[in-house]
């Protein structure tokens, strides 16, 4: 797919609550006397479907939002596992599904360590609510930008437009 442009929607009227295809779980850890480990994800708990093609890290400065967005075919997992807490915020932007127009926020990171799997579809962003840096681990299921980095990249960007219902605050 190719980097779309901003869309113009109808204002809708959006509800609270858990929307269908998104999983979020938590992240155990398995703390001992050098630190702690926790799994994001492993290939006999996770569909092949969902399976990622990559993985990355990102470092977000206290206050700052990265998103909205969503994607036409990619599933995003994401590790909310700190330094750091963050607000998720999903909007379910699928027409056929059950739970169309509800939105769910969610507190994540250091003070509750979490897994979230993000289907395509669920317009999602995220802000750093600590006064610290914090870490992001995302492995989606698709190359960003396609194999070679020579595609046309997979998302719908929203951060910049006043316009949509995808308003972080």
């Amino acid at each position: 797919m190719r980097r779309i442009g901003v869309a113009i929607f109808k204002k809708m009227k959006w509800t609270e609550g858990k929307i269908d295809g998104v999983v979020i779980r938590p992240a155990k850890r398995n703390s001992d006397a050098r630190g702690w480990l926790s799994e994001i994800y492993r290939s006999d708990d996770i569909t092949e479907d969902i399976m990622p093609a990559m993985g990355y890290v990102s470092l977000t400065h206290p206050g700052v939002t990265r998103g909205p967005h969503e994607h036409h075919e990619q599933t995003d997992t994401f590790g909310f596992i700190g330094p750091g807490n963050y607000l998720l915020k999903l909007w379910d932007n699928r027409k056929n599904s059950a739970t169309y127009g509800r939105t769910w926020s969610i507190v994540a990171g250091e003070s509750e360590p979490i897994i979230a799997i993000i289907p395509p579809g669920i317009v999602h962003g995220y802000t750093n609510v600590s006064k610290v840096d914090g870490l992001v681990l995302n492995f989606p299921n698709r190359l960003y930008a396609g194999p070679g980095r020579r595609q046309p990249v997979d998302e719908v960007r929203y951060e910049n437009a006043k316009e949509t219902d995808f308003a972080m605050a």
